[in-house]
């Protein structure tokens, strides 16, 4: 037993991740975010921000560490060749009293590698740099096979840091930061309190790249409804087109029941985008961008087509057709297809064939919600 009576099994998780991280294991560093008052967000909302201690966390790896390190002195024993089977786990449970839910945790991060691991909550990067260092060089001590450590952060946090600090961070081992960047236009920001400025996104972002860092930058079609939505395509292509980041992640605007930006839908104060609207939005935002690299990646379930996918600026085309095809396609497909996708009867816009079963399901939508885009926009927040 350790830390005030917690097992030495036992170790504590945050409450989400990127889809891009789902074969890591989650290191929890912070609580909840520093800012939190994104008018959008719906996470962290009941919880207060704190930071864990580098003694804390380390306390976390090592009961990491040992769970496996006990899940590997029973893979070699009684002729198992290494294999994970049912009794094994049982034992582990019951003898080595490791608790299933962090056992499940890191079985899943062993079949896969051990190559990976995410930095929570919402702002890695708000440790002092000295103590970060120093988590990542024990990280990296426990975990030789780590390929690649990566967190969460926001711009105004990287204004303040030194290129120097930087560098030592990614020396240390932390390779990716993945930036909720959400809009390149300062007058969407203000209304949403993003709390920072375009110019802010530039700076910090610049400094990421050039520090040696994989950067993933965050855009929110739909955000700046429709008062803004030219504006939120064009000026957020003028910031990707500064900063040149590794991957430009696509997260559809949904307006989440609680949230501010719900609130202010249903006094009138924003005007959501439809559907289309918002694909047409981000074939505007892509076609504008100019002299970047960055892979463009529509990986969140929030996204109407998720088709859209490449590395610029090779694959430009490629990225733009399946947006381009859905814009053009005829009512009642965009809402068959719609509906199959809001639905979860379809993935991706190029298995989209017009079908009696689509018809039928646009229809009872239409029946249920009045229209597609409000049977969308319900569907989509609850399945956040």
């Amino acid at each position: 037993m350790k830390n005030g009576g917690k097992s030495m099994y036992e170790f504590e998780l945050g409450p989400i991740r990127p889809p891009s991280e789902a074969y890591s294991v989650l290191l929890r560093v912070t609580r909840n975010c520093p800012w939190n008052k994104c008018a959008f967000c719906p996470v962290y909302k009941s919880g207060k921000f704190s930071l864990r201690s580098v003694d804390e966390i380390k306390a976390d790896i090592d009961s990491m560490h040992h769970i496996v390190q006990r899940v590997g002195s029973r893979m070699y024993v009684n002729e198992s060749s290494g294999y994970i089977n049912e009794e094994m786990v049982n034992k582990l449970v019951s003898e080595d009293n490791i608790n299933p839910h962090y056992l499940q945790q890191m079985l899943f991060w062993m079949h896969y590698g051990m190559r990976s691991l995410f930095l929570q909550d919402a702002d890695s990067m708000v440790i002092k740099p000295a103590e970060l260092v120093e988590i990542l060089n024990y990280i990296r001590l426990k975990f030789p096979t780590i390929e690649r450590i990566t967190c969460y952060t926001r711009s105004k946090t990287l204004v303040a840091r030194t290129p120097e600090e930087l560098k030592a961070i990614r020396d240390a081992g932390l390779n990716r930061v993945h930036i909720g960047m959400e809009s390149g236009s300062d007058n969407v920001l203000k209304m949403i309190n993003k709390g920072v400025t375009a110019e802010e996104h530039i700076s910090s972002g610049k400094k990421v790249i050039d520090a040696g860092f994989e950067l993933s930058e965050y855009y929110m079609p739909g955000l700046g409804g429709r008062q803004y939505a030219e504006e939120n395509a064009y000026e957020t292509a003028r910031v990707l087109n500064a900063v040149n980041p590794s991957f430009i992640r696509i997260r559809t605007t949904t307006p989440v029941p609680g949230t501010p930006l719900h609130e202010m839908m249903l006094r009138g104060d924003w005007d959501p985008l439809t559907e289309k609207e918002k694909v047409q939005e981000i074939y505007n935002m892509i076609s504008a961008l100019e002299g970047v690299t960055s892979y463009i990646q529509s990986d969140h379930m929030m996204n109407l087509i998720e088709d859209a996918n490449g590395k610029l600026p090779g694959d430009r085309d490629a990225i733009l057709a399946p947006l381009e095809r859905f814009v053009k396609m005829d009512k009642e497909d965009q809402e068959c297809f719609i509906s199959a996708r809001r639905t979860g009867s379809i993935r991706l816009l190029a298995d989209y064939k017009r079908s009696s079963e689509f018809s039928g399901l646009r229809d009872r939508l239409l029946k249920k919600y009045g229209s597609i885009d409000n049977a969308a926009q319900e569907l989509s927040s609850k399945t956040l």
